[in-house]
């Protein structure tokens, strides 16, 4: 039996999310199918896809570009598709989308209270907008379209219409801005109330990481939050009209919303009697900049994961402790008993010290909730916030008259991988791995969820890119955050540290992996997903960066001696070792920076091809060269060996992983040394950031197989096993963030970066690796080690899904068993040797090591 399991609109997948409206303001978009069969080796021999009119014969699954008549707004479309195989049989299938307002212009204004400037540095109060809309006819359909400066939540004669959070979403609102659609059915004819609940959020808030924040002004995107709408109706009888904002509208600041902020949490007043408005009309305004505001082209943040708190005893000053078994990024939900006046405050923290929360780590954010309790049973969850956390402190109700669990909150991706064995150590690895993708995969990458930062930092999404495309569909939340970077690239070519950037504060600077973001990310991206749009639309933004590289190279020639060794004008070097400090990481920049010059020109010459730009290819081919050969002569001595006075694990980690050496002795005599600084470091790893990822690699893939495994089931500080000894249920930004004795050491307890050892278990335990783009064709080559009995995993490719298991017989014997989707071939590699190579199918093979 075959089947069409999936139809993709722009990378987006469509019978996946049959219960959501997808939304496009592309007039072209990008089209594609999936397939399911029970049989071996099935093939299409003829596909048809249309759309408006317009249809596309090809022979294969792929990708193929709308080519007919332009899409017109606010319509709904149908896209079919037709198969038949190469055994003869016939299968078809459909979805529907619907395109937003396109290019149409906006009735409504932009409007605000322009009595309020935000001078403070804390998040000013939400506003809410208001107005009564008469419909007197019958009516077809009815759509509200919003945006605001802020953060909105929309309410439809007192119920709340849009499910997502913190919309319209984290952008450069210089440049680009988000808007939302939201159907309403069954509207009688009546009078209604559209309001508009605008929090601070990003643009007017304090989301910006500066030193003793409370202290000193955020620099904001704008003073005062902002809202535009326009309603849509359809009357039975053919009419229609829109409804837009304007000074007709009433604007107050929030009765009920006291106080909202990222950082610092949440006041709400839920006592009627108490809730005061001083409403007046609102007044028409003007943003500073023009964005272009297009519908929501990323995903939405919405709620997930729910985990029911366990009262577990109380702190020294008397508040009730909850534990809610898992690090997370959140909101909590309670039902409570109480009476008009009762207030209710609730901490958050990652982490007990003793009897109490451990807050240090947050720095200046609070993370605080404080709600204002009326008569009798009621139930509340933040709106405007969100916080990292796993246990918190409760005060002003007894436990008795209080239900209260957490859920999740995090943009809505698709799970897109799985992996697991017969170590339930790496299998809570895996599960950490997943947990801080999610918990720091909100609107935007971040680095964490909890303190006063949790920005968009290019370094770490660099890092755990690959590991989070395996894991999640990243397509659509990725290509949003890679417009801001593309819009944000500075005039010489320098990407800012954090995406999007916070003018003013955060640096614009060419240096190396975070820098490389701009090549890596969308690299990885067209790796797994075989997107080749989004190279195609990065590609000036990593020319332009790597000509800067190349000029800042060229400017260290006095210092370095050579054009090809990139130190200037800044490195992070050995970022967060378990060595040393901040001066001793930033020491390691020549390396690190040198090592991936030429790790980007590889990429670059292998983009430069896909796009069909052979001399540019040509041209990278030759830099990288020279850069490599310059990191093997001047740091290795030529021969892979570094002076005893300069030798650290990263300097021997990148230059193995990214195959800068022409000899595989210069090879050889390098792992040989990393193997002896791992021993010399008392068997652990001393990697920080831009290295940790790849170490395993550079060992198992140079003949050290037996060693990889070692260091990763190790369990003693640093490593990454340490953690789950620790009872961490998310990767640490630092090794031992809670050391041997106890102590609790400043730091998140939320960091992907580390995380990024997912891709070995992936790639190398189970031995899954595309070997073209969106595994068209990919290898199954298990690297089976340590006390491993068994290992498997899976992963959603745009061909369907790739399954590999492989476990150990008592003969001392390994079974394999691979699923490979219609439209990919699998190459089987097996003890080092070439098995087969496969089409569609369940397979299994037997193979001794």
């Amino acid at each position: 039996m075959i089947k069409i399991s999936d139809i993709t609109i722009d990378y987006r997948s469509l019978l996946e999310r049959k219960d959501t409206i997808y939304y496009t303001d592309q007039s072209k978009p990008v089209l594609g199918f999936c397939m399911e069969s029970d049989e071996q080796k099935i093939r299409v021999e003829k596909a048809c896809i249309s759309l408006n009119g317009w249809q596309e014969e090809i022979d294969e699954i792929a990708y193929v570009i709308y080519g007919g008549e332009e899409l017109l707004p606010m319509q709904t479309y149908t896209i079919r598709v037709q198969v038949k195989t190469t055994d003869g049989n016939h299968t078809e299938a459909h979805a529907t989308f619907e395109t937003g307002r396109m290019e149409l212009p906006w009735k409504g204004n932009w409007i605000t209270d322009p009595s309020i400037i935000n001078t403070s540095p804390l998040s000013p109060r939400p506003l809410e907008f208001r107005k009564k809309i008469i419909l007197q006819k019958p009516v077809r359909s009815l759509k509200v379209m919003a945006t605001a400066i802020g953060i909105y939540d929309l309410y439809w004669d007192g119920k709340r219409i849009n499910t997502e959070y913190f919309a319209p979403g984290f952008t450069d609102y210089d440049h680009h801005l988000q808007y939302g659609i939201y159907p309403l059915e069954n509207i009688q004819p009546g009078t209604y109330e559209l309001r508009a609940i605008v929090a601070a959020g990003w643009a007017v808030g304090r989301s910006t990481y500066i030193q003793d924040t409370n202290k000193s002004r955020s620099l904001l995107m704008a003073d005062r939050q902002a809202f535009l709408s326009d309603v849509f109706v359809e009357y039975m009888d053919g009419t229609s009209e829109c409804v837009g904002t304007d000074a007709s509208f009433e604007v107050a600041q929030s009765g009920t919303y006291l106080f909202a902020d990222f950082y610092d949490g949440e006041i709400y007043e839920a006592d009627p009697s108490r809730a005061v408005y001083a409403w007046k009309k609102a007044e028409n305004t003007q943003l500073k900049e023009k964005p272009t505001i297009q519908v929501r082209y990323g995903e939405p943040v919405l709620g997930h994961e729910i985990f029911a708190g366990k009262y577990i005893g109380q702190t020294r000053d008397g508040e009730f402790l909850y534990d809610f078994g898992q690090n997370l990024a959140g909101v909590i939900r309670m039902t409570v008993q109480a009476k008009a006046g009762d207030v209710i405050t609730i901490r958050h923290a990652e982490v007990l010290d003793g009897d109490d929360l451990y807050v240090q780590n947050l720095r200046s954010a609070k993370q605080i909730i404080e709600y204002h309790c009326k008569d009798g049973e009621q139930t509340y969850s933040p709106r405007f916030t969100y916080m990292g956390f796993r246990y918190i402190a409760v005060k002003g109700i007894r436990p008795e008259q209080m239900q209260i669990e957490v859920q999740a909150v995090y943009s809505d991706l698709l799970g897109d991988g799985g992996f697991s064995c017969s170590n339930e150590d790496l299998n809570q690895l895996q599960n950490n791995i997943v947990w801080s993708g999610k918990s720091n995969l909100v609107d935007i990458p971040t680095d964490c969820p909890q303190r006063d930062e949790r920005q968009g930092w290019t370094g770490d999404i660099a890092l755990f890119a690959s590991t989070a495309c395996f894991n999640f569909a990243m397509d659509h939340f990725l290509m949003k955050w890679l417009k801001d970077m593309k819009a944000e690239q500075g005039k010489t070519g320098s990407i800012p540290f954090v995406v999007p950037v916070r003018k003013g504060i955060t640096p614009s600077m060419t240096t190396s992996c975070w820098g490389d973001a701009c090549i890596i990310v969308p690299y990885e991206l067209y790796r797994y997903s075989g997107n080749v749009r989004i190279l195609e639309e990065m590609y000036p933004v990593m020319k332009k960066y790597m000509k800067d590289v190349r000029r800042w190279a060229n400017m260290g020639l006095l210092a370095n001696k050579t054009p090809y060794v990139f130190s200037l004008p800044f490195q992070f070097g050995d970022w967060c070792a378990p060595y040393g400090s901040l001066p001793d990481w930033l020491a390691k920049g020549k390396w690190t920076g040198t090592a991936y010059y030429a790790h980007a020109c590889d990429y670059m010459e292998k983009i430069a091809r896909i796009l069909g730009k052979d001399r540019d290819a040509d041209e990278y081919r030759r830099l990288g060269e020279k850069v490599a050969d310059t990191y093997i002569d001047k740091f290795m001595q030529g021969k892979g060996q570094m002076p005893d006075t300069e030798a650290f694990q990263t300097g021997y980690v990148l230059p193995l992983y990214f195959s800068l050496a022409k000899a595989e002795k210069v090879n050889q005599t390098m792992v040989e040394e990393l193997w002896k600084c791992i021993q010399a470091d008392g068997g652990h790893l001393k990697t920080g950031f831009t290295a940790t990822p790849y170490l395993l690699f550079a060992l198992a893939d140079h003949g050290y197989v037996k060693e990889a495994y070692k260091l990763l089931l190790e369990d003693t500080n640093p490593s990454w096993l340490y953690q789950i000894r620790k009872g961490a249920t998310t990767t640490w930004e630092q090794w031992d963030i809670i050391t041997e004795s106890g102590e609790i050491k400043e730091g998140s307890m939320n960091h992907y970066a580390y995380g990024a050892v997912g891709d070995f278990l992936y790639r190398r335990v189970c031995g899954l690796e595309a070997e073209e783009a969106g595994y068209r064709r990919f290898r199954v080559q298990p690297l089976v080690g340590g006390d491993l009995t068994f290992a498997e995993c899976w992963h959603r490719c745009p061909y369907g899904i790739i399954r590999v298991r492989w476990e150990k017989r008592e003969d001392d014997l390994y079974d394999l068993q691979v699923q490979v989707p219609v439209g990919t071939s699998c190459r089987v590699v097996l003890a080092n040797k070439e098995i087969e190579m496969v089409e569609n199918g369940n397979y299994e093979f037997t193979w001794k090591e």
